[in-house]
C-alpha cells in the first residue's frame, strides 16, 4: 500500500504517529529479565487519546536477579546476600532451588 494513502487514512481516524528522535537507550525491566536496545527506532503512536510505544533495533537480554529473591533465599538459608546471588545464579534464579543448594552444603 502507498504511504501517503496509509497516511492520509490515518489522519482521517485520528491517528497521530511521531518518530521520537535522538533516542540512544531503551530498557525494557521485566521480572525476570532485562532487554536493552541500544540506538533503537522509536515511534510513538496516538490514537484516541491511547499512546503507544514501537520499539524497533538491536537488543540484548540478561537476568534480573530481584532484589526480593536474594533477600528471601539470605534469611531462609542463613547466608549473606553475596552467597545468596551467587546462590540464585547456580540454579538459574529459583530461589526454592536455591535455598536447597545452600542447605545441601553447595
Amino acid at each position: 500500500m502507498d504511504p501517503r494513502r496509509v497516511k492520509k487514512m490515518m489522519d482521517q481516524l485520528g491517528v497521530k504517529v511521531e518518530e521520537i528522535e535522538r533516542v540512544e537507550e531503551v530498557k525494557i525491566i521485566c521480572y525476570d529479565k532485562i532487554y536493552d536496545f541500544s540506538n533503537p527506532t522509536v515511534t510513538a503512536m496516538n490514537a484516541q487519546g491511547k499512546i503507544t510505544f514501537q520499539v524497533a533495533g538491536k537488543y540484548q537480554t540478561s537476568n534480573r536477579m530481584p532484589q526480593e529473591d536474594v533477600e528471601l533465599v539470605a534469611a531462609q538459608a542463613q547466608v549473606s546476600e553475596e552467597e545468596a546471588r551467587r546462590a540464585l545464579k547456580q540454579c538459574g534464579n529459583n530461589p526454592a532451588d536455591a535455598i536447597i543448594w545452600l542447605m545441601d552444603g553447595k
